[in-house]
């Protein structure tokens, strides 16, 4: 299962065939590769939130700063106490990540290895793959309908060899949600063996309608585990901070392999003191409304297919000149994100800012458009 480098150290062949996840284009790296100023700079790739930080994070952070020539608190105690009340759950069923990646990757170790399976869905979150792949599990990637994940597909993917299944609610990159009744009823007919991630990232973002208790199916079903993130609605992208939540057993195997002090002492204080801040949430899902009506309203009106989004986020159809309209986008000052590695190369995605600049993006867009023409 090993193959020997040029280097002469041995790589294992799962391994040496994964493609690096690569993220959003850097502000910096544009400004000097385009010969622009860093403040000039719009980005709009990696589903941040333009309004930033709480103000209960920020002063949380400054006095957290001062004592950071301690080890964090290797077990984020704190932390898991105020993920655990704010969900009304023991505290032993919480997990502290360094983001919601790290919790994605710490399950597919815990239950992945060669001659075992992995499902997710078309058109989902290039971590899925990677963890699968790093662990030497076969990859099984279930047909979308129409850009949708297909849970009754997925259902039916699952075989006696599948551990793991991925499912993303709002999915990104494609910004669609599944309804809380198709979830629960998934959920309820997949077999024991295979532990679902219901991955959560972009829940805040949901209309009510759509919004489910998914702690109450952590509940009911012991292969189910619920990962969340501190990076997007809340804005601590930078900080890294992030939760799962599972019931004990499941729990207590990853905590077997969780690195020590995953978790910083700012990236606990902030999401401790940011995690009840309901009036920024509020805020934050009204401002993103209004973004995804900004972005709607202009692609209608240029004729474009766009999917509506229950995210940050929408992805637009712009052909066979994807490539060539993000390097005008790029020249202009403005990054998106090109989805060809999500198999979408027709397709940007562009995350919602704040008013400026999604402005500043529908002036650039346009003109990017006239100059391929």
């Amino acid at each position: 299962m090993t193959e020997v480098t040029q280097q002469g150290f041995e790589a294992k062949n799962y391994i040496r065939a994964i493609s690096p996840y690569v993220a959003g284009k850097p502000i910096e790296e544009t400004a000097r590769e385009y010969g622009l100023k860093v403040s000039d700079i719009v980005k709009l790739a990696s589903n941040e939130n333009p309004l930033g930080m709480p103000e209960s994070a920020k002063k949380a952070v400054a006095e957290a700063v001062t004592g950071l020539t301690r080890y964090p608190d290797g077990n984020a105690r704190d932390f898991r106490d105020a993920v655990a009340r704010y969900l009304n759950v023991p505290e032993s069923w919480v997990i502290a990540g360094n983001g919601s990646d790290e919790i994605l990757g710490l399950v597919a170790r815990l239950v992945l290895e060669p001659g075992t399976k992995c499902v997710y869905s078309q058109y989902s979150f290039s971590v899925y793959e990677l963890s699968a792949q790093e662990n030497g599990a076969e990859c099984v990637q279930v047909p979308a309908r129409d850009f949708a994940v297909d849970l009754e597909a997925m259902l039916e993917a699952i075989d006696e060899k599948t551990r793991l299944c991925f499912v993303t609610n709002p999915n990104n990159p494609t910004g669609l949600a599944l309804s809380p009744e198709a979830l629960e009823s998934f959920l309820e007919r997949v077999p024991a063996h295979c532990v679902v991630v219901l991955d959560e990232a972009y829940c805040h973002y949901l209309p009510e309608n759509l919004r489910a208790d998914s702690v109450a199916w952590v509940r009911r079903f012991p292969n189910l585990m619920v990962t969340r993130t501190f990076s997007k609605a809340y804005g601590l992208a930078g900080l890294r901070a992030g939760f799962g939540v599972a019931q004990a057993p499941l729990i207590e195997m990853m905590n077997r392999i969780r690195p020590p002090f995953n978790m910083n002492s700012l990236a606990q204080a902030a999401a401790c003191a940011a995690i009840d801040d309901e009036a920024f949430l509020k805020t934050v899902y009204e401002a993103n409304r209004a973004g995804l009506a900004t972005f709607e309203a202009l692609f209608t009106r240029l004729g474009l297919t766009f999917i509506p989004s229950t995210a940050n986020f929408m992805l637009v159809r712009v052909g066979d000149k994807a490539a060539r309209i993000n390097t005008e986008l790029l020249k202009r000052g403005v990054i998106v994100r090109p989805v060809t590695s999500y198999g979408l190369p027709e397709w940007l995605r562009i995350s919602v800012g704040s008013s400026a600049e999604n402005a500043r993006f529908a002036e650039a867009f346009e003109e990017a458009l006239k100059a391929v023409a």
